[in-house]
């Protein structure tokens, strides 16, 4: 077979996600944190505020976090035609989720051991100054978010599947909503602590955002890991292959595997047994219709015996 015939049969395998804009997005967000970073820590140590401070160094670990999401985009870029991966650097972003996932559960427990060790040991808090970058980083925070979250919102409106998100661009923005979560807390805490003494609402309101940080990493692990792992895609996915090709003709699917090579590309492999076989073409094009197939691999087996349809004027019935 001559080279240029054998190139017809041949067929991409680069799944991974383009997202030039959540890469420029999630910079612009990454120089903001730094920014306000270095104003809290600036303000902690000119007002002796030990709260400015835990906050500045907490913003300062999201912005480490948000540069993984950009490294994972540069690397899934770079490599993207790289054949040492099977089905491209689709998985890259995912990966980085992952890890930034990961990363928000700790960060989660070290606000949680913060907020213990203060109930125990309280630290004096300069209330109006700490109240005003309090306002300050949540300004900022919520301008971050939305710039993430209109992006994250446009790609998944655009694939129209709920399986169908950046898992990179949604770490960063769940790591910039914590940011906002807890400097939203903190106001309340400050607020309440200047005008009736509850000294407590302090830590208080640190454990509260450190579950709801953790129900976040949570629920991004478990999506993540799952595409990492190569766990079957939807049950109804399935089954709606299956049922497309086992309309058609005397056809039995005996093996069936559906997963996601990236968070957009979906990959299928499967054998038809059947008594009347068709080239595998035939057979791709009953499934042709589902949404989100991008990499299908069938194999044809013919069945031995007598069919359990009778074929007429060349049709099955």
């Amino acid at each position: 077979m001559h080279s240029s015939n054998l190139h017809d049969w041949q067929h991409s395998h680069s799944f991974r996600v383009e997202n030039a804009q959540g890469e420029r997005r999630t910079w612009l967000v990454i120089f903001i944190t730094v920014v306000m970073m270095v104003v809290e820590i600036g303000a902690g140590y000119l007002f002796g505020s030990m709260a400015l401070l835990a906050d500045g160094w907490h913003m300062g670990t999201h912005a480490a976090a948000l540069s993984i999401t950009v490294f994972a985009y540069t690397y899934a870029r770079r490599h993207a035609d790289n054949p040492v991966y099977t089905f491209s650097t689709g998985k890259v972003g995912v990966l980085g989720g992952f890890a930034s996932a990961v990363l928000l559960g700790v960060i989660a427990l070290l606000m949680g051991g913060e907020s213990l060790k203060r109930l125990y040991f309280p630290v004096p808090i300069q209330f109006n100054e700490a109240i005003g970058v309090a306002f300050l980083g949540l300004a900022v925070n919520l301008v971050c978010a939305y710039l993430l979250h209109a992006k994250q919102h446009q790609d998944h409106e655009h694939h129209h599947s709920s399986h169908s998100h950046d898992h990179n661009l949604r770490a960063a923005y769940l790591h910039v909503l914590a940011d906002a979560l807890t400097s939203f807390l903190a106001i309340f805490a400050l607020l309440t602590g200047k005008h009736f003494g509850w000294s407590l609402m302090d830590p208080l309101m640190g454990l509260v955002g450190a579950i709801v940080i953790t129900r976040w990493s949570y629920g991004l692990l478990l999506d993540t890991s799952r595409i990492l792992l190569d766990k079957e895609a939807a049950p109804e996915l399935a089954a709606e292959i299956q049922s497309a090709i086992e309309a058609d003709s005397d056809n039995l699917v005996a093996d069936l595997h559906v997963w996601q090579v990236s968070p957009h590309h979906v990959s299928v492999i499967l054998t038809v047994v059947t008594h009347f076989p068709k080239p595998p073409d035939y057979y791709k094009g009953l499934i042709r219709g589902i949404p989100g197939l991008d990499h299908i691999t069938i194999e044809v087996q013919k069945c031995h015996g007598e069919p359990c349809l009778v074929r007429e004027t060349g049709s099955a019935h």
